[in-house]
């Protein structure tokens, strides 16, 4: 194969065209065209640089005894997958959906007693005809609904993980210009995903400011629910932004990880999200427990704050000792 068509089937492969390619040399379409019809020969640094930009050697470039599907049959050899554009696009598409169901699920569980503080609210306030015992009945029914409803979405992962399993289980090798692809792609994701990530963190920080004020001001057991409601609403919305922009950043780095191993942070993404499915519903259950047994509403309300917090420590706990073992 001589160098015109190994051009031809790498700028395919990347699904560029002769402008966008021209782009990124910093040359005309003219001069990719003469290149691909064989009318012209990049010169020593355009063909170094052709090189970098499909992430394939100069000797692949320049040597026409070096064809593409030798690479595929050493891989094959060797036990070695060699995944495609086609593939790497499928797992970024698959790792955004299973975020997306855990993201939902793990949205439900938080948002789960936000019915049942409405309702004591409104018992508080007689405002429905209420009372405290119909309204925590209420409550305990919409929570039951909702954590059997975020269950069903975590469970609704597995059917991805075949698919996924490829990539952060086996060793594998990306295909000629698939590298650079998504390389590109990470740096245009960067952005989006450093907007999000503040936006979110800087929702939780300020989550609990509505509940400190209400608290400092007024006295009303009913506004102080209220608020509450408040803040599980604002860091539902927070894990809602960053959670899957999270996933898809974390993707992008496992498409591009050096090794044919499985990476630090995939292994971290896969740990806090098999944590999230156990241990959401697990709070649910104790704080069900704990107001059922003590019938005081108005105190066990801090299980949620508190095993917010708590979360994000058993994670870092979770890296933590993972690095000592080590």
């Amino acid at each position: 194969m001589i160098l015109a068509d190994k051009i031809i089937r790498l700028r395919k492969q990347c699904g560029w065209s002769q402008e966008e390619l021209a782009e990124k040399m910093n040359v005309s379409r003219q001069s990719v065209s003469k290149w691909e019809s064989a009318n012209s020969i990049p010169d020593l640094n355009r063909i170094i640089t052709l090189a970098e930009i499909f992430d394939v050697s100069t000797d692949f470039l320049l040597k026409d005894d070096i064809e593409a599907f030798d690479s595929l049959k050493e891989a094959i050899e060797s036990g070695i997958t060699q995944i495609t554009l086609e593939q790497s696009l499928k797992y970024i598409e698959n790792k955004v959906e299973v975020a997306s169901l855990v993201t939902k699920g793990v949205v439900l569980c938080v948002c789960s007693v936000v019915p049942l503080f409405f309702f004591l609210a409104m018992a508080e306030t007689n405002k429905l005809n209420l009372t405290s015992d119909v309204a925590a009945a209420i409550g305990v029914v919409c929570i039951l609904v909702m954590v059997s409803i975020a269950i069903s979405f975590f469970i609704r992962t597995n059917q991805y993980e075949s698919d996924i399993s490829v990539i952060e289980n086996e060793t594998f090798e990306l295909a000629y210009g698939v590298h650079s692809v998504f390389k590109e792609k990470l740096q245009k994701f960067r952005n989006t995903y450093n907007l999000r990530l503040s936006v979110g963190i800087s929702m939780f920080i300020v989550s609990s400011v509505p509940l400190i004020f209400v608290s400092m001001f007024f006295g009303g057991s009913d506004i102080i629910l209220m608020m509450l409601i408040v803040l599980l609403l604002i860091i539902a919305t927070g894990i809602y932004i960053v959670a899957p922009v999270s996933a898809e950043y974390g993707a992008y780095n496992n498409i591009l990880k050096d090794s044919c191993t499985e990476t630090e942070k995939s292994k971290h993404t896969k740990r806090a999200e098999k944590l999230a499915a156990f241990y959401w519903p697990l709070l649910v259950a104790i704080y069900l427990g704990w107001s059922l047994w003590t019938m005081d509403w108005g105190v066990t309300w801090i299980v949620w704050p508190v095993g917010s917090v708590l979360f994000a420590a058993l994670v870092g706990l979770m890296e933590l000792l993972d690095k000592e073992n080590s």
